[in-house]
């Protein structure tokens, strides 16, 4: 459901050695060896893997150990993501994921927004997109029953990749599992208890009950987060009532007219591309790049009395949806993709209690397609960074805290938008058909077609951060620039792929590189010169946004205090 958006647009411990998402096994190397005594299983980390030993005094039969440093819940796309970000951070993450097996349901059929700009650059978008029969498909996306068209511009503000969630979901645990984090699967977490130091997860594996014990706890966990709720985290806003099922199906040449893709359908007539009003609900379909349609139904809840919301949807499930709404039968044929779900619109309170965190759907469920994984996948990347400096002591006071403030807000954004998109949906008198068909003409100008795109990719986001810079640059995505030095030519993308923080000098500003020099043990310093240069220098945080910026020709009374200023908040106090 997450981002069904994306086929609409073209339109025990675990084992060392597993199969990846390309079939091959792969050993998986692990920083940690396991000894094993009488009375409990104790972890013994190995020097430079991140971690931090837990010194304990109590006699080995009573002290409690330490088991990693963040324990995940949930494996799918953002629990995964995170795992990944914490090891290039230094750290070690055990996830723990209830399902014995990756998934194989279809629930999101690819990526879009400014996520793919984050997967290139941490060097993944080329592997993800090799992964996709269809890595560039057209950019057609639906807003709320209007249709947005990007196709005729140059550089359109929102780009998908289609790539079903179980490869997605195959390739991120390939990642994670080859930089080193261990995942579990087949182990439920029934409770979660915490402390001013360490959280503790009891645990149903295959083995039985044991509990696992880090310094934190993230929920990736799903709408039905029992991390959230363990935690009492509130989570307001509402269900939606109706029901939607998707697939993506072949349908027999008798049906399709020739051309212009619309559909003949025995007992009822021609059916033009997109949304279908009739009284009994809405059918929506699309043709598909690839081959093939995706065919959706909107009706009331009480058409889906009896289903099983967990049990898989099946192809005449949807056929029998279908008939209701159309009053005919459509013939269908082969199915690569079934869904079944409803739209809600909430977002958790905060995201942080104490040790215990949120992320992704968890955290946020957006009543609109093509957008949770998108956010969720960005949570963890803004959190990763911010937990390993708290683990590893070089945090300042609040750092941590300001994962809530910038991804509460960039989830509120989202639902700012994909809300609007419900009240565009809903409506079906007169005067709702009148509002979507302003808003359409009103999207056939570029500037307002831009700023939509922009929103619902997220690339507008500027967080606010506490820095007194009041540099435009400052809180936005750091720009791709190319940059030429003196090795060659490189760009920012190249330069984030290790996911450390980078002090970009672009003006040779040698009092700004010395002023961080007692920070270039944890900040990659690199000068570099590049066309139409929009600052002096940008210091980049490890989630690729920008921490501060030094306009062009400000002098270094003003730039150099306020570097440090920056450097001290974000990165700790100098070594």
């Amino acid at each position: 459901m997450a981002c069904s958006i994306v086929m609409l647009i073209g339109l025990r411990f675990h084992p060392i050695a597993r199969r990846g998402a390309c079939g091959k096994t792969r050993v998986v190397p692990h920083n940690r060896s396991l000894r094993v005594y009488p009375w409990k299983l104790e972890y013994r980390h190995h020097a430079g893997a991140g971690n931090r030993d837990e010194r304990d005094e109590r006699p080995r039969g009573k002290r409690r150990v330490m088991d990693t440093d963040v324990i995940i819940v949930g494996a799918g796309p953002a629990g995964l993501m995170l795992a990944g970000e914490l090891r290039l951070a230094g750290m070690s993450p055990l996830v723990l994921e209830r399902q014995p097996e990756l998934r194989q349901s279809p629930k999101a059929g690819g990526l879009g927004g400014q996520i793919l700009q984050l997967l290139r650059y941490r060097g993944l978008l080329e592997q993800f997109e090799a992964a996709s029969t269809n890595p560039h498909p057209a950019p057609r996306f639906p807003f709320g029953g209007v249709h947005l068209d990007f196709t005729h511009l140059a550089d359109p503000p929102l780009q998908a990749l289609s790539l079903p969630q179980p490869r997605l979901e195959g390739l991120l645990d390939e990642r994670a599992l080859e930089l080193g984090a261990e995942v579990r699967r087949g182990h439920e977490v029934t409770g979660v208890s915490q402390n001013d130091s360490t959280v503790t997860a009891s645990v149903l594996g295959p083995d039985g009950p044991y509990q696992a014990t880090a310094r934190y706890l993230v929920g990736c966990d799903g709408p039905r987060s029992r991390v959230r709720d363990l935690a009492r985290i509130p989570f307001p806003g509402t269900t939606y009532p109706e029901i939607n099922r998707l697939g993506q199906v072949t349908v027999p040449d008798s049906v399709t007219e020739p051309g212009d893709g619309d559909l003949d359908v025995p007992g009822l007539g021609r059916i033009r591309q997109g949304f279908t009003q009739t009284d009994r609900g809405v059918f929506a379909f699309g043709s598909l790049t690839s081959g093939g349609l995706l065919v959706q139904t909107t009706e009331d809840e009480s058409a889906g009395a009896g289903a099983d919301d967990d049990a898989p949807m099946t192809l005449t499930e949807l056929q029998d949806s279908i008939r209701r709404v159309l009053g005919a039968d459509l013939p269908l044929q082969e199915a690569t993709r079934l869904s079944r779900y409803q739209f809600q619109a909430r977002q958790a309170a905060r995201y942080r209690e104490r040790r215990i965190l949120l992320a992704g759907d968890a955290a946020h469920l957006f009543p609109a397609t093509g957008i949770g994984l998108n956010v969720g996948m960005l949570d963890t990347v803004n959190l990763a960074w911010k937990l390993a400096a708290a683990i590893a002591g070089r945090a300042s006071a609040g750092l941590l805290d300001t994962y809530h403030a910038e991804r509460h807000f960039a989830g509120a954004r989202g639902m700012f938008q994909t809300q609007a998109q419900v009240a565009l949906r809903r409506g079906h008198d007169p005067a709702a058909e009148a509002l979507r068909d302003l808003f359409g003409e009103l999207l056939t100008d570029e500037q307002p077609l831009r700023r939509i795109g922009a929103l619902i990719a997220g690339t507008d986001i500027r967080y606010p951060l506490p820095s007194p810079s009041q540099h435009p640059l400052t809180g936005t995505f750091a720009p791709n620039l190319t940059l030429h030095t003196g090795q060659g030519t490189t760009s920012v993308a190249e330069l984030m792929h290790p996911a450390r923080p980078v002090l970009l000098d672009l003006a040779d500003r040698l009092d700004l590189r010395d002023t961080a020099q007692d920070w270039r043990q944890r900040v990659d310093i690199h000068t570099a010169e590049t066309d139409h240069r929009p600052a002096d220098a940008l210091l980049i945080r490890p989630d690729a946004y920008i921490a501060w910026a030094a306009a062009t020709g400000e002098p270094a009374g003003t730039a150099a205090p306020m570097l440090t200023e920056a450097l001290s908040y974000w990165f700790g106090t100098p070594l």
